[in-house]
């Protein structure tokens, strides 16, 4: 099951994951770039047992090699590194293996080489992520949500890239099937209750949902 609101980790990892499941998030993914792969596997190994804490799912970025190893439940890969295919080899058939997309394109690539999920946007500028691909907005999750209805495409998609709670309502609405945030949970004050809110919000939006 591929949960409807995912964290992305953002330094100190290991203390904002403890931290994000302390609040109810059930899913982590552990984003660290530019560190020795030595460190990355110590780190991912930790996660891992703070995952299994509160029985949250561990996605690794980027190192399907380390999430294997660790035990993680799967790995998701960017847009400029290996494939989806080339990492679902690595992982095996019943791990999870997502993808960032920026276009159609993009997502029916991921679809075609056996992605569980995929992750579409940004949805508006983020400093979390270097060499950002072009901002889609609301009207641009829009029009590739019902491009892919169009093309009787269902795959879990899970919307990325500055998204504030006030826009969950109209992203809901146009049939993706989650988030992912990272700043608005690593700095909020209240994870717990932003967490509840969040997840309300979008079982509500979700409920309501008419494409």
């Amino acid at each position: 099951m591929i949960s409807s609101l995912q964290y992305i980790s953002q330094p100190m990892h290991l203390e904002n994951i403890q931290a994000a499941c302390e609040a109810g998030c059930r899913w982590v993914q552990l984003r660290i770039k530019h560190a020795p792969e030595s460190i990355i596997a110590s780190e991912a190994l930790l996660a891992k047992a703070i995952c299994a804490d509160y029985g949250a799912t561990l996605i690794i970025n980027d190192f399907p090699h380390i999430a294997k190893a660790v035990g993680a439940d799967g790995v998701h890969v960017g847009k400029n590194d290996m494939t989806v295919a080339e990492a679902r080899k690595i992982m095996g058939s019943e791990a999870i293996v997502g993808g960032t997309a920026n276009t159609l394109e993009d997502i029916l690539q991921h679809v075609q080489d056996g992605a569980t999920y995929v992750g579409v946007g940004p949805y508006r500028f983020t400093t979390t992520k270097q060499k950002l691909s072009p901002i889609l907005g609301l009207e641009g999750i829009y029009v590739i949500m019902r491009k892919l209805k169009a093309l009787n495409i269902d795959i879990p998609i899970i919307a990325i890239g500055g998204i504030l709670a006030a826009d969950i309502p109209d992203l809901m609405r146009t049939g993706i099937h989650g988030i992912a945030i990272s700043g608005l949970l690593t700095h909020a004050t209240d994870k717990k209750q932003l967490v509840s809110a969040i997840m309300n919000n979008i079982q509500l939006n979700s409920l309501s949902c008419n494409l």
